[in-house]
């Protein structure tokens, strides 16, 4: 099983950009799909992207379309999240996840492999 460490998170004024990653330990992150969901303050937990395992293929939550996009780098156990255009409802604490299939990639229970979260705060 694979443990994962997020990174990036920031401070950044409405409009701007933050780059996340997540580094996975371990030599089998390439088996594993990974994704990005975040929790903002009194929410739930909330799907924001997803990536094959080769990369080849993604998928956003219709809030964030356009405007981040998810990658891998399997030869450095990295999962990116690259956030432009932030507006203040982007606020909240984001998680990268991974799973073993490709059922239901919205739901957050079907990923059971979580990293501590990294704070993302946008500024009106």
């Amino acid at each position: 099983q694979v443990q994962l460490v997020e990174s990036g998170g920031g401070l950044v004024q409405a409009g701007g950009s933050l780059r996340l990653s997540c580094v996975a330990s371990g030599r089998t992150f390439s088996s594993y799909f990974m994704a990005w969901l975040r929790q903002a303050p009194g929410k739930e937990r909330e799907f924001v992207a997803w990536i094959s395992l080769s990369g080849g293929s993604t998928h956003y939550a219709d809030s964030v379309k356009g405007r981040f996009t998810i990658s891998r780098d399997n030869a450095k156990n990295t999962v990116y999240l690259q956030m432009n255009s932030l507006k203040p409802e982007d606020t909240a604490v984001y998680y990268c996840a991974a799973a073993r299939d490709t059922m239901r990639v919205e739901d957050p229970s079907r990923y059971g492999t979580w990293g501590q979260g990294t704070q993302v705060t946008v500024s009106s």
